[in-house]
């Protein structure tokens, strides 16, 4: 397929190069290819190297306003003043950039940093310039860069359910139908959404009947992320005509009920309170959801017949003290990696999570990420009197490793049960759910016990032919 031409503005290029700039004579659509490669910035730069290139980062289909460094100097800093002062060079930033550029249509478009409802005029005007050029790829993640606003839903830029409503003429916008026909409705909206490929919303209070209308109007949607709403209950995301491949619930704390019906779907992560409802899932390989934190618990997970087909499953587990419902898992013979999110509660045993290891026959790759509620440390006798071969699992990987007799009882399970066991890592970090937030100076105290402890408890125990990391 023969790349579409760039239109570059040719009053400051020049009639000759340098005869060892090579690059400087490729054509204007294959720079423009390569400068699509680098970071915004650095592709920014290049218009300082030559008036040839100018002007040519201008015309790059791809616009990621990432600003991880100034996100974590807000993390660490967590002062109200910087939080404005970064949050304004930030849409200056963006600003500048969408002045000068001049691509009539974008692959990606990316909006990642702190910002709140008092930014809703700024960032709303990026979403419509996004739109306006055919975006394939759109993500506004928008998430709170430490504590003080991340538990705040009622400070989230609001999605403006207005560039959804239909088009009636010049200045004239309607809302569509009703919920009952909304699937079968297809309105003249100010923008095209026919060409989003991607959509990942975080940080953003956006309404059910948003997310039916994407649903609904992108034809090509294949990916949907959904993170920190509220005052949604219930969501259906169902169609048999839907080319959805992946689908991200997370944070949505109002969220009771959610029914899936997706002939495509490869890959669902997803947290709800009571109810959820999978039906005509075939391709289902990939599964993230959490147990135990309410009333959709393990017991409801165990009725779905795609479990059996899954190839990568990731649970959220809490409070499975006494409990004996892992022991009923069914067989999983395609699973090739589990991931376990686990709170524990002083010296509670770990080993009852072995059953899902022991549902797993082909298993290769065994992740356990361990938050502590309550942190004890026991002299008890480490027992180890399970028997059951491993003969495919390769990789174990221990997060929050603390050197309980429960850790190194749960670690001695692999060492006697995996047969090609290749490679143990131990990670005494604990688990953090707020990204960039730094960890409290006691918390990296305890954890260089933990380290210690780890050498100390496992080196000695663990044969040579296994490769023993201890981060």
């Amino acid at each position: 397929m023969v790349a579409k031409q760039v239109s570059i503005d040719r009053k400051f290029q020049p009639k000759t190069y340098v005869d060892d700039d090579r690059i400087s004579e490729l054509p204007d659509d294959v720079l423009v290819v390569i400068l699509s490669l680098l970071s915004l910035k650095e592709a920014a730069r290049t218009s300082i190297l030559c008036s040839r290139w100018i002007n040519l980062w201008k015309h790059t289909n791809s616009l990621d306003f990432d600003a991880e460094e100034a996100m974590c100097k807000l993390a660490r800093a967590r002062a109200r003043e910087l939080e404005k002062e970064e949050g304004l060079k930030y849409i200056e930033w963006v600003n500048s950039v969408l002045q000068l550029h001049k691509a009539v249509t974008l692959k990606e478009f990316r909006i990642c940093f702190d910002l709140s409802e008092p930014s809703q005029i700024a960032v709303t005007t990026w979403l419509e310039y996004a739109l306006a050029r055919r975006v394939q790829r759109l993500e506004f993640d928008l998430s709170a860069a430490n504590c003080s606003r991340y538990f705040r839903a009622d400070l989230n830029y609001v999605f403006p359910q207005e560039l959804l409503m239909e088009s009636n003429g010049v200045g004239s916008t309607s809302p569509p139908p009703s919920d009952t026909c909304i699937f079968n409705h297809h309105p003249r909206t100010r923008f095209d959404f026919k060409h989003l490929k991607a959509l990942s919303l975080k940080f953003v209070t956006v309404t059910r009947e948003a997310i039916e209308f994407f649903l609904n109007n992108c034809p090509l949607l294949e990916k949907l992320v959904v993170h920190k709403i509220t005052k949604i209950t219930n969501l259906e995301i169902c169609g048999s005509s839907l080319v959805l491949k992946h689908l991200e619930l997370w944070y949505c704390f109002d969220l009771d009920s959610v029914k899936v019906s997706a002939p495509n779907l490869t890959s669902l992560s997803v947290k709800v309170f009571n109810e959820l409802i999978l039906e005509n899932v075939p391709m289902l390989d990939e599964l993230t959801v959490a147990c135990g934190y309410s009333e959709f618990s393990v017991e409801k997970l165990l009725l779905y017949s795609c479990i059996s087909q899954l190839e990568s499953l990731h649970l959220f587990l809490n409070n499975l003290e006494g409990s004996t419902v892992l022991c009923n898992f069914p067989k999983m013979p395609r699973l090739k990696k589990l991931v376990i999110d686990y709170w524990t509660h002083g010296e509670e045993s770990l080993i009852a999570l072995t059953s899902l290891i022991r549902a797993s026959p082909y298993l290769q790759e065994f992740v356990l990420k361990l938050g502590w509620l309550e942190i004890s440390r026991s002299d008890r006798e480490v027992e180890s009197n399970i028997r059951f071969p491993h003969e495919h699992l390769k990789v174990v990987n221990f997060c929050g490793y603390y050197g309980r007799s429960s850790d190194v009882e749960f670690v001695r399970y692999f060492i006697d049960n995996c047969v090609v066991l290749e490679r143990l890592i131990i990670d005494p970090h604990t688990v953090v759910y707020i990204p960039r937030v730094p960890i409290p100076p006691h918390i990296v105290a305890e954890e260089i016990v933990a380290r210690d402890c780890a050498k100390r408890q496992l080196e000695p125990q663990v044969p040579v032919h296994i490769e023993l990391v201890i981060l």
